[in-house]
């Protein structure tokens, strides 16, 4: 894939679509289901959208229209997203830690007329805050969940609003549709609105257009094609997708680069996800390596007093060595560590 790709593209979901074309029945997107990794391929995933898209315009919801999304890192997330802007409609991340007060802000401040939201658990603190808005009419679970008794609230539910067009439900009329509203959406269009966390006061909402989104990602694809180069790539989705870095880093970059992407089952199992995986990206903050840092050691120390000493004598040597200080006589010690302790840690990363 030539980094050309990117110029031509009008907007995010034309990038999307492109990729799902060339790749096909390719695995795009994981998630750990039942103890195992599950896919969705690239033309599976485009269908959803295109389908998911049309269903949205049913419910009559018009161009501009901003719809708020409340979900952790999954497959569902990515494919609402690309669903939303390929209606013409405005995607709202929230946070999955936002109260009902919070929620009913972003909620009033974007004015939502709709709300995508993941599981019943996130659903408790937005229903009350949707129902509060008066701008909210509809909601979409994408698992089952208890509705409440509000009138002025249509449920609808996930699975039939991705099942089908009318056209046997392979998504070629949705397809169509799609095409046809997104000849007509350029780069300054609006694609999302952020609310940030902020130092003080309420969350301002960031608003962010197809073209900003894009140079992103083309100039992060060319810094790692030319220090790195990439192919067949996979990306282990952590970070919240809810805010702008992990949405970039870890979304588009990767339908940019045609990488398929793993979601993390979060901190607790991120070590294990990430041996299962392999992932040769991950979008990360320091924290991480921290958080990764402290569990290893741990491990060590846990494996009595010879391996202590190994891990205490390799961080000695690296230490003078990342500080330009590494000395002669730390080289038969190195060479012990390179059998003994250095390749368990390497296979944890």
């Amino acid at each position: 894939m030539q980094l050309t790709d990117f110029a031509g593209f009008p907007n995010l979901v034309a990038m999307f679509l492109d990729r799902a074309d060339h790749r096909g029945d390719n695995p795009f997107l994981w998630a750990k289901k039942q103890g195992s990794w599950q896919s969705i391929s690239w033309a599976e995933a485009a269908r959803q959208v295109c389908v998911l898209a049309e269903s949205l315009r049913k419910l009559g919801l018009n161009p501009g229209d901003r719809v708020a999304l409340v979900s952790e890192n999954r497959p569902e997330w990515c494919i609402a997203d690309h669903a939303i802007m390929a209606a013409g409609l405005v995607t709202v991340p929230t946070y999955v830690t936002n109260t009902e007060r919070d929620h009913l802000h972003i909620l009033e401040n974007s004015g939502a007329r709709a709300v995508i939201v993941s599981t019943a658990r996130l659903s408790q603190p937005l229903l009350p805050a949707a129902l509060a808005a008066p701008c909210v009419e509809h909601v979409i679970g994408m698992e089952p969940m208890r509705q409440m008794q509000a009138g002025k609230l249509a449920f609808h539910d996930w699975q039939t609003l991705t099942a089908s067009d009318g056209d046997g439900g392979d998504g070629v009329a949705a397809r169509r549709a799609v095409d046809a509203r997104l000849a007509a959406m350029g780069r300054n269009d609006l694609a999302c609105i952020i609310y940030t966390s902020g130092t003080g006061g309420s969350p301002r909402g960031v608003r962010l257009h197809h073209g900003s989104i894009l140079c992103n990602v083309e100039g992060a694809a060319y810094i790692l094609a030319e220090d790195l180069g990439w192919g067949d790539e996979v990306f282990l989705s952590f970070l919240p997708l809810s805010h702008a870095y992990e949405h970039t880093g870890g979304q588009y970059l990767p339908i940019g680069m045609g990488a398929q992407i793993y979601y993390s089952e979060g901190l607790e199992k991120l070590a294990s996800n990430i041996e299962e995986v392999r992932p040769t990206f991950m979008v990360v903050v320091p924290r991480l390596f921290e958080v990764l840092r402290t569990r290893i050691i741990k491990q060590v120390e846990k494996q009595g007093k010879v391996a202590n000493y190994l891990m205490d004598r390799a961080l000695g040597i690296g230490g003078r060595k990342a500080a330009g200080k590494g000395r002669i006589i730390d080289l038969p010690m190195s060479l012990i560590l390179d059998r003994t302790l250095r390749p368990k840690i390497k296979a944890r990363l």
